[in-house]
């Protein structure tokens, strides 16, 4: 870390950003968003339309994919525009395309997962980074494995570590991935609550506590580190301070904001279930969530009528940490 003084934006929040067309939904989950160079916003979603492209006022743009994807669950883009599109079960792969679709490399057979933790890819995998210098390939092999994978910059593969369990090296969904630096990985080890800090060659660093975390980013303009956090079980959803907002840290894990209201909903301050991040050139941050899977396998409601709020935007409103928008620790 700088040993000058730490600068937290403050955010706002733009109310129900993203056009739409007539016809298109996300089917309440959008679940993942990522930003190209040009600041185009891509959404990886589980509507008809798998991937839907807005500019970054919210104008629609394109969209393709439709019957290629089975469940989509994470995207990242490289700093060549590259796609890479981490589908779960049934699919179990992770496929690299073009910003147009064109197919690159897939890693992983569709609809054939390895065997349920045997540390083999891929068992439902969640999530992918993008190495910031050598481009190789991590993913987080999340739901039946409890794996870190690490792959050539051709698919390739390099080496895996990590296994069921809670102590230090040890994953319980391992869920989103980051890299702090060229060095240092940061995993959600989501139901252990934590985030733990690893090598590129999967030594074990550090580990940071006091999160459910579900997806994270880092940010390379202020060094700072952002935590989607999911909520509590069904019985504690009407309490707050449990999860369902946007944790701002510093590089050694200590909190030093905090995006959205205490509670969840569909105001425009809130969160449902934060499970994709994306910061543009600006600083601005794009959340998607999966509104719908939160309302039917966590609350055991039915949607509303129309397209449940699953994608947001939060614009950057300053440098200092004491202004409308953010709850600063």
């Amino acid at each position: 870390m700088s040993s000058g003084p730490l600068i937290c934006p403050t955010y706002e929040p733009v109310p129900r950003w993203g056009n739409l067309p007539l016809g298109f939904s996300f089917n309440g989950d959008a679940n993942a968003v990522a930003i190209d160079s040009d600041d185009r916003v891509y959404v990886f979603n589980r509507g008809a339309n798998p991937i839907v492209i807005f500019d970054s006022q919210g104008n629609f743009l394109d969209s393709w994919g439709a019957g290629e994807f089975d469940n989509p669950h994470s995207i990242r883009i490289d700093s060549s525009d590259n796609l890479y599109l981490v589908e779960s079960r049934p699919g179990h792969v992770l496929q690299k395309r073009t910003k147009d679709g064109e197919l690159l490399f897939q890693i992983g057979t569709r609809n054939e997962p390895a065997e349920r933790q045997s540390g083999h890819y891929f068992n439902a995998p969640t999530d992918v980074a993008i190495h910031p210098v050598t481009s190789e390939i991590f993913v987080s092999d999340g739901y039946g494995n409890s794996r870190i994978h690490r792959f050539s910059t051709e698919g390739e593969h390099i080496l895996s570590w990590g296994e069921v369990g809670s102590a230090e090296g040890q994953f319980y969904v391992p869920h989103s991935l980051a890299f702090l630096d060229e060095e240092r990985l940061i995993v959600c080890d989501r139901e252990n609550f934590r985030l733990q800090i690893f090598s590129i060659d999967g030594e074990f660093l550090d580990q940071w506590h006091s999160f459910r975390p579900c997806n994270v980013v880092v940010s390379r303009q202020f060094g700072l580190v952002y935590v989607g956090e999911l909520g509590p079980a069904p019985a504690y959803r009407d309490l707050p301070r449990l999860g369902r907002t946007i944790a701002i840290l510093d590089r050694e894990g200590h909190e030093v904001g905090r995006i959205g209201s205490s509670l969840s909903g569909f105001g425009p301050d809130q969160f449902t279930c934060p499970h994709g991040m994306a910061l543009d050139s600006r600083g601005d941050l794009y959340v998607a969530e999966v509104a719908r899977t939160w309302m039917v396998n966590l609350m055991g409601e039915a949607p509303p009528l129309g397209e449940v709020i699953s994608l947001r935007k939060w614009r950057q409103t300053s440098e200092g940490p004491d202004e409308k928008g953010v709850q600063v620790a």
